[in-house]
């Protein structure tokens, strides 16, 4: 039996990222009930999985952060602590986070592998090249989209699935968070 991996990413309404210009970290829409449903989702036993730059990312963004911040939100310090893997060809170990080791080769072997060896689901926040080459392969069970009310048109940053294959999507699961937030979680099949 092969373990289950979610790619988790937050987006846009128009399928960014990110963005740029006065937006703060979840575009300044979250609640008490995202936050604690977040920390649900972290607290399950599992294996995060990360490309070299969301992690070279998270690292930067956590070692600015100061405890007061939004960057430590409960569920970012309890992803922090889960074991991860990290697939580089550039990065070399020993990394700055408390139970990651670095693998180098190519991620759809590495997530094969993983799969294949773990005991525990798999789950990616971000990582999004990688992950639209995890979807291509067809080794994505579950992606989860936590939609934010927001358009960024003029400051969007890292367009979520740009130059990605195309899938069918079917929708197991969504729900509403702090009224405005939408999540929702599919199983990916390409589209022939």
């Amino acid at each position: 039996m092969t373990a289950t991996y979610t790619f988790d990413v937050f987006s846009s309404l128009d399928g960014f990222g990110a963005a740029s210009g006065n937006w703060t970290g979840y575009w300044g829409k979250q609640g008490p009930e995202l936050l604690d449903h977040r920390l649900g989702l972290y607290g399950e036993e599992q294996r995060m999985v990360f490309g070299a730059n969301t992690y070279r990312a998270f690292a930067q963004m956590l070692a600015a952060s100061t405890e007061e911040s939004e960057v430590r939100d409960p569920w970012v310090t309890r992803m922090r602590n889960l074991p991860a893997t990290v697939v580089s060809t550039t990065l070399e170990g020993p990394l700055d986070w408390p139970d990651a080791n670095v693998v180098s080769g190519d991620a759809v072997d590495v997530v094969a592998r993983l799969k294949e060896e773990s005991k525990v689901p798999l789950r990616s926040h971000g990582s999004l090249s990688m992950n639209r080459a995890l979807m291509a392969a067809g080794l994505v069970d579950r992606v989860q989209v936590t939609l934010f009310p927001v358009i960024t048109g003029q400051t969007g940053l890292d367009p979520i699935f740009q130059g990605a294959s195309d899938f069918d999507l079917e929708l197991i699961e969504n729900r509403t968070l702090d009224g405005h937030i939408q999540e929702l979680v599919y199983r990916p099949t390409l589209h022939v």
